[in-house]
């Protein structure tokens, strides 16, 4: 074991998209243990859109980041030293950790994995936050029915292709939105999508979203907001369904940006949309990662990583969800 600990802390609240200022490197003695509490030695650290919320000290569903403390996301690590009776040196474990090389963590926030039933990496993506997201903002408000059309936006990331393949699973005509051609590539001949639209070379979104939905638009899964957004919204049909996930087109947004109003057209179709967050369905939980797992042993679920090597590169890997780097799950594996 190494004799000192790397952190990565929040600095300063950025201003708009972080840069290199909004983080500090430090190194510390590798934290002793208090009873009940668990020594984790990270392997693979999670980089999510939703941590520049936190970065924030905006009011919000869940509390900021402190300054000048850890920054903190998924993590996939193994045990170095228990205190608690459940967990055991070697033991696999996923839990919201530091973003450091070690973390001390009561063993209940913290849940083991078996590392032999899948790989590690999925503990945080398909059958982890991003999985869960996709399943419960699409089967519990989307509520896809087979035949309607799903129109999935940010549909190459993490959450997004995931959505997409549960619609298919489902029986659904699934077009994807996503930022290159190659991305949109994958989606198609890789993951079965019927349509994408490369929303970066299209000179009218509203157009390409028309010819890729003829019977109209059933259910949106919205992970961007902004004019991707406003085109979809103009095609929705009578009793639409919109699962609303994220925005990230405006997370470094630094006032707020006016657009069209849909309010009325939503009511004249009877639309629902419902913002959600995946701590909403705690509850159901074990049905969504059974589910989740099932589909991915039986190959009915495939997945993309685009993986970044080093701690000391994990604030330029979540920056680049914001570049739009990533094919699939951005992830970090310490070094």
């Amino acid at each position: 074991m190494a004799s000192r600990n790397r952190q990565i802390l929040l600095a300063q609240r950025p201003n708009g998209l972080p840069d290199q200022s909004t983080y500090s490197f430090v190194e510390t003695e590798i934290p002793s243990l208090e009873p009940n509490e668990v020594l984790v030695k990270a392997q693979y650290l999670s980089v999510d859109p939703y941590m520049r919320g936190k970065m924030s000290d905006a009011k919000s569903y869940t509390a900021p980041f402190e300054l000048n403390k850890p920054l903190q996301g998924g993590v996939v690590g193994t045990v170095i030293e228990s205190k608690h009776t459940k967990f055991n040196p070697g033991d696999t474990v996923t839990g919201l950790l530091d973003w450091a090389d070690y973390t001390a963590i009561d063993g209940n926030q913290i849940r083991k994995i078996d590392p032999n039933r899948a790989p590690i990496t999925t503990a945080l993506y398909v059958t982890g936050m991003p999985g869960l997201t996709a399943y419960f903002g699409l089967l519990n408000i989307g509520q896809p029915k087979e035949g309607e059309t799903v129109v999935v936006s940010g549909a190459a990331g993490a959450v997004g292709m995931i959505v997409g393949q549960i619609a298919k699973i489902k029986g659904c005509r699934v077009v994807g939105i996503a930022g290159s051609d190659e991305k949109n590539a994958y989606l198609t001949e890789e993951l079965g999508f019927d349509a994408a639209i490369n929303y970066k070379t299209t000179d009218n979104i509203r157009k390409a979203l028309k010819e890729a939905c003829p019977n109209g638009i059933d259910v949106y899964f919205d992970n961007v907001g902004g004019e991707i957004s406003d085109a979809v919204f103009s095609l929705l049909n009578f009793h639409a369904r919109i699962a609303l996930c994220g925005q990230i087109a405006h997370y470094n947004d630094t006032q707020i940006e006016m657009g069209p109003r849909f309010l009325g057209n939503f009511l004249k179709r009877s639309v629902l949309l419902k913002g959600f967050i995946v701590s909403d369905y705690a509850d159901q939980y074990r049905e969504g990662v059974s589910d989740l797992a099932k589909w991915l042993s039986e190959g009915k679920i495939k997945y993309k990583e685009n993986i970044v090597e080093g701690l000391e590169n994990a604030p330029d890997a979540f920056l680049g969800l914001f570049r739009g780097d990533n094919l699939g799950k951005q992830l970090v594996k310490i070094s």
